[in-house]
């Protein structure tokens, strides 16, 4: 399995919260994992935020943004050019995402084109998982809104 990780996604393997088991399962059996080069700044403020509204520690944040930055380089990492953002734009319009969504949902879709395969998309923002779905990818957890139920 090919698996792209948006934020919402990969934030979940450093931060223990619903869905970082699913996450950390499916890094395991996926032959390549991904994502958007600007991953590196969204989860680092996620976790910046996760210290603002108290969910965390500074000291947990900082060990949480430590093993990230070491694991960075282990990812294949997208790189946003005029092209991607360009298809960004319209899948904005078309799925009304937001902008980061939307350029996380082009990456996806631009790794699955190089790719030849089809591509995995772990999300958790329920919008960006319909429009994976929507746009051929295969969106994971595969019940979402089950999960989020659940928590």
């Amino acid at each position: 399995m090919i698996l792209y990780l948006d934020a919402s996604a990969l934030v979940k393997r450093y931060v223990a919260e619903t869905g970082s088991i699913e996450v950390n399962e499916a890094i395991v059996e996926a032959e390549l994992t991904g994502t958007a080069i600007i991953t590196r700044a969204e989860v680092t403020a996620a976790l910046a935020k996760s210290v603002r509204v108290g969910a965390l520690t500074a000291e947990d944040a900082l060990a949480a943004l430590r093993i990230f930055k070491n694991e960075w380089f282990d990812l294949v990492r997208v790189q946003v050019t005029e092209l991607l953002v360009a298809k960004a734009e319209m899948l904005a319009w078309e799925y009304q995402l937001r902008g980061y969504d939307a350029i996380q949902l082009a990456a996806a879709l631009v790794w699955q084109e190089a790719m030849g395969v089809t591509v995995m998309m772990a999300v958790f923002d329920q919008r960006l998982w319909a429009a994976a779905r929507q746009v051929g990818l295969t969106p994971y957890p595969k019940d979402l809104a089950a999960l989020q139920k659940a928590s």
